[in-house]
C-alpha cells in the first residue's frame, strides 16, 4: 500500500531534471491556444463590418440616382408613398363690421326705493311680491287717523281765519268811511287797517298748515312713484316706522320700459372704432350693440348706445358706456352679469380663416398654404379680432391663398399634398350670412 501511494504521487508531478532543480514555469508572454481563437473571431467581425458598409454605400448611391428620390425626400415619406391628403380653403376679402366684446351689468332705467315719509304703524299691505304696478297705486297704508285729525284741525283753523278776516275787512271799510267825515281819529283808522292785514296773514298761514296736513295724510297711503315691477314687502303689518334720514326700506320698484347695460370700453377701441366714426350722441346711437346672457349664447338682444361718459378714467384707461335694450319679455333682470358686443363705427374689408387652421410657434402664429404645384409653404400671420368661430387676418395672407384647414398636423414645409377644397358647413354658412348681414346694417 505504501509502495502504491508513493508510485501514484510520483506519477502526478513531472520528473525532476538531471541537475536536481525544479522545472521552470512557462512565461506569461508565451501565447496560449485560446488567445489564437479570439484573434480569429475579431478578424471575421471586421471583415463583416466592411462588407455592410460597402452594401450601404451601394444602396445609397442607387437611391440617390433614382429620379423619384427628390420627390420622396420632399414629401417626408419613403419613395412610393402617396401624397398626404389635406382640406384647404381659398380665402377672400369680406365686408364686415368688427365686434368687440365687453363685460357689463344690467341696471333698470328707473328705480325707486320706497321709504316712509310719515311716522306711524303699518296697517295694510296692498300688493303681492313681484306684482306689476302703475304710478299712483297704493302699496302700503300707515295708520292715517292722526293725519286725518290734523287735516280737520287745520281746516277749522282756516275757517276761523276766514271769519276773522271778514270782521277785519268790515272794520277797515267802516274806518275808511268815517275818517272822511272826521268821525274817527287817524290812529283808529290805522289800527283797523293793521287788523285787516294781520287777519289776511293768519288766513294764509292756516291754509298752508292745511296743505301740510293734507300732504301728510296723503303720505300715510304709500303710493308707487313709478310704473314697474314691485319687490317684496320688507316690513310687515303691525310694525312701527319712522320718517327721516334713517327711515327703513319698505319695498322697491324697477321700471319695465327697457333696461340699461353699463360697461367699460378701453381707450384704443373707443378711439379706433367709435370716436372716428361718430360725432356726437345722435351718431353714437346709430352704432349697433348686442347683448348676450350667460349660458344662452344663441339668443342675442339688439340695442343701441345711450351715451358715453364725458371723460376717460385715467386709472383704468377706460370710458364708461351705457346701452339701452328693450325688455318686453322681462327676461333681463337688473344686476345681471352680461356680455355686451359693440360694433365698430363703420364697415371694413378683411380676410377670415377658421380657428383650426391656425398653429402656434412660441409667440408666433402661422398657417400652411398650398401653392399651384401642391407644395406646402409656411406663412406667418398677424391675427385680429374674432368673428364667431373665425379670426380676422391682418397681415400674412392675400386673397386667393389656399390655407390648409384639415390635416395641419400631417404636413410640413415643402411637402407635396393632395388638396381638396373645403365644403362650407351649415355653421360656416351661418357665420358668413351673419357677417354679410352685420355689414349691411
Amino acid at each position: 500500500m505504501i509502495t502504491s501511494d508513493t508510485h501514484a504521487s510520483a506519477s502526478t508531478f513531472p520528473p525532476l531534471p538531471q541537475n536536481g532543480h525544479a522545472p521552470l514555469r512557462p512565461k506569461l508572454s508565451e501565447p496560449a491556444t485560446p488567445m489564437k481563437k479570439s484573434n480569429s473571431r475579431f478578424l471575421l467581425t471586421g471583415i463583416g463590418a466592411v462588407g455592410l458598409l460597402g452594401l450601404s454605400a451601394g444602396l445609397y448611391l442607387a437611391f440617390a440616382g433614382s429620379p423619384s428620390a427628390p420627390k420622396a425626400a420632399a414629401a417626408g415619406a419613403p419613395a412610393g408613398m402617396p401624397p398626404v391628403s389635406v382640406v384647404v380653403e381659398t380665402v377672400t376679402e369680406q365686408k364686415m363690421r368688427v365686434w368687440n366684446d365687453f363685460s357689463g351689468r344690467l341696471h333698470a332705467v328707473d328705480f325707486a326705493e320706497i321709504r316712509p315719509e310719515v311716522s306711524g304703524r303699518i296697517t295694510e299691505i296692498r300688493f303681492t311680491d313681484g306684482q306689476a304696478v302703475k304710478a299712483g297705486d297704493v302699496l302700503l297704508v300707515i295708520d292715517p287717523r292722526p293725519y286725518e285729525a290734523a287735516v280737520a284741525r287745520a281746516d277749522a283753523a282756516v275757517a276761523s281765519a276766514k271769519s276773522a278776516l271778514q270782521l277785519a275787512q268790515s272794520d277797515r271799510e267802516r274806518a275808511l268811511a268815517l275818517i272822511k267825515v272826521h268821525a274817527v281819529t287817524q290812529q283808529e283808522a290805522d289800527q283797523a287797517e293793521n287788523a285787516f292785514r294781520v287777519a289776511s296773514s293768519t288766513l294764509a298761514s292756516a291754509e298752508a298748515q292745511l296743505k301740510t296736513a293734507n300732504v301728510d295724510f296723503d303720505h300715510a297711503y304709500v303710493k308707487a312713484p313709478i310704473t314697474g315691477r314691485v319687490s317684496r314687502a320688507e316690513i310687515t303689518v303691525g310694525n312701527l316706522v319712522q320718517q327721516g334720514p334713517g327711515a327703513p326700506l319698505l319695498t322697491s320698484i324697477v321700471s319695465e320700459n327697457g333696461i340699461y347695460a353699463d360697461f367699460e370700453v378701453d381707450e384704443q377701441t373707443y378711439l379706433e372704432t367709435i370716436r372716428t366714426a361718430a360725432n356726437g350722441n345722435a351718431q353714437e346711437q346709430l352704432i349697433p350693440v348686442q347683448l348676450i346672457t350667460p349660458g344662452d349664447t344663441t339668443h342675442t338682444y339688439d340695442g343701441f348706445i345711450e351715451s358715453f361718459d364725458n371723460r376717460l378714467d385715467a386709472a383704468s384707461g377706460t370710458i364708461r358706456a351705457r346701452a339701452k335694450f328693450a325688455n318686453a319679455d322681462m327676461t333681463l333682470v337688473p344686476g345681471m352679469f352680461v356680455s355686451v358686443r359693440l360694433a365698430s363705427g363703420k364697415d371694413r374689408t378683411a380676410i377670415l380663416i377658421h380657428e383650426r387652421a391656425i398653429s402656434s410657434d412660441q409667440s408666433k402664429k402661422f398657417v400652411f398654404v398650398v401653392n399651384e404645384q401642391n407644395h406646402v409653404a409656411y406663412r406667418e400671420i398677424q391675427l385680429g379680432k374674432s368673428v364667431r368661430e373665425m379670426r380676422i387676418v391682418e397681415k400674412g395672407l392675400q386673397p386667393g391663398d389656399r390655407v390648409i384647414v384639415d390635416g395641419v398636423q400631417r404636413v410640413r414645409p415643402d411637402a407635396v399634398v393632395t388638396a381638396q377644397e373645403l365644403t362650407p358647413s351649415a355653421n360656416a354658412v351661418a357665420i358668413q350670412t351673419s357677417v354679410t348681414t352685420e355689414a349691411a346694417r
